[in-house]
């Protein structure tokens, strides 16, 4: 598995969402503002204080997107590794790993990959360790093999 593809689809996946959070900003903020054209009195604050609610929901998982995006900016590709660090991509025997954010599992390149932040249990698990090394996933013990 090429570290650059998963690094490409990464990028993809976010940039999609954050593209649908700011869509989603967006139209909150058009609703709360047509509200204010058709409305009077109370009903018209309400509906206006829902629309804001909205928005600044959206607009706070625009920014999450767009740190994690960040997060996968910062990592040098060319960089060999021996220890498990935020942007390593590793082969274990529970399957392919790669430590930056947490999207889950992903299909790349016919292979599933488990993307997972540093600060997640197994994450967290992971950092630090070296080809060989043991870690618990799943209730159960596994192995890095290799480290990319």
């Amino acid at each position: 598995m090429d570290k650059n593809i998963v690094i490409g689809q990464l990028k993809a996946i976010l940039d999609e969402r954050m593209r649908n959070s700011w869509d989603a900003m967006e139209a909150a903020q058009e609703s709360a503002n047509e509200q204010g054209k058709s409305s009077m009195g109370d009903k018209y604050e309400t509906s206006r204080s829902m629309g804001q609610l909205d928005r600044n929901m959206h607009a706070r998982q625009f920014e999450q997107t767009r740190q994690e995006r960040l997060v996968l900016e910062r990592i040098n590709v060319n960089e060999t590794l021996s220890r498990v660090a935020v942007g390593s991509l590793l082969y274990t025997t529970a399957g392919w790993f790669f430590i930056a954010v947490s999207l889950g599992t992903l299909k790349i390149e016919n292979e599933t990959l488990l993307a997972v932040s540093s600060s997640s249990p197994v994450g967290a698990s992971l950092l630090g360790k070296e080809a060989g090394s043991k870690f618990d996933f799943m209730k159960k013990q596994h192995e890095i093999v290799f480290i990319f």
